[in-house]
């Protein structure tokens, strides 16, 4: 048994990143997004998707052509002239041009970008709001998809519903008469170029100026000079030889002061001493 899955969920019909933070590719999503009044990143990725789509398909188709199998033309004729329809390759397109093509080649061709370049809105966000809200119509079928692909045949029957207000030549939502949508173009990338070499300025080679000639001059005889006398050359003295420096006296080492001593504190008192010798002699007379 095979399971289709539910009929009510559509399938995805876009491929996500494989990273999703990369400065430069979400710089570059981001910048699409203003340019042409998209909803959201998936109508980028449903463009690339699409774009991969018909790139993978031309990639497999050139390597087999060398085989000269008549499958292999068919089918690349089919490709080329499908794009063709579509008015994303002119006519008599190669299978190189397919590899050569961008996220922009598919964007373009969106009914809100168209609907915005044939002067139905001012911006390409109220084109948008235009076709959702059913102001919109190809012929005489409305379409409210902004992200519809419109052919090279239907280009030219976009125009508003034969019930939509605008129609009317003074409605205030309605661009004046004069106005002129601004073309959507593609942004190049400069190409940087390689610096240049500066090359040496080739100048002719300048004349060497040769020195005028002037005429020779008489040369005057000089008068000579009287010869001096030979001076005795001095005796070359011997030179004098310098005397020794003295030296300074050194300073006689001075002997060590011996202390003072002390006086002896037990020093008799002579007042006392008399008196007992006096005493001693009269006890000796006495007896």
């Amino acid at each position: 048994m095979i399971f289709m899955g539910k009929p009510k969920f559509s399938r995805k019909k876009y491929v996500t990143p494989s990273h999703p933070w990369q400065e430069e590719r979400i710089k570059a999503e981001n910048e699409l997004i203003k340019k042409y009044g998209l909803k959201n990143k998936r109508e980028v990725w449903r463009a690339e998707t699409r774009l991969r789509k018909y790139r993978g398909q031309a990639r497999e188709l050139l390597a087999k052509v060398g085989t000269g199998e008549a499958q292999i033309k068919k089918e690349s004729d089919q490709l080329l002239m499908h794009l063709s329809r579509m008015n994303i390759l002119p006519t008599k397109s190669t299978l190189d041009d397919v590899l050569a093509l961008e996220t922009e080649s598919i964007l373009s061709r969106r009914l809100q970008t168209l609907a915005y370049l044939k002067g139905l809105a001012n911006t390409p966000t109220q084109a948008r709001q235009l076709i959702s809200h059913g102001h919109i119509a190809i012929g005489d079928r409305r379409v409210t998809v902004p992200g519809y692909i419109v052919t090279k045949d239907e280009e030219g029957e976009i125009g508003y519903t034969s019930d939509s207000p605008l129609n009317d030549m003074m409605h205030p939502a309605r661009p004046r008469a004069d106005f002129k949508s601004a073309p959507i173009k593609k942004e190049e990338k400069p190409v940087e170029e390689p610096p240049k070499e500066e090359k040496p300025s080739e100048e002719p080679p300048k004349e060497e100026e040769k020195p005028t000639e002037e005429p020779p001059k008489e040369e005057t005889p000089e008068p000579e000079k009287p010869e001096e006398p030979p001076t005795e050359e001095k005796a070359e003295e011997p030179p004098k030889e310098t005397p020794p420096e003295p030296e300074p006296p050194k300073e006689e080492e001075k002997p060590a002061e011996e202390p003072a001593a002390e006086p002896s504190k037990e020093e008799p008192d002579s007042k006392k001493d008399k008196e007992v010798k006096k005493s001693d002699e009269n006890k000796e007379g006495e007896n």
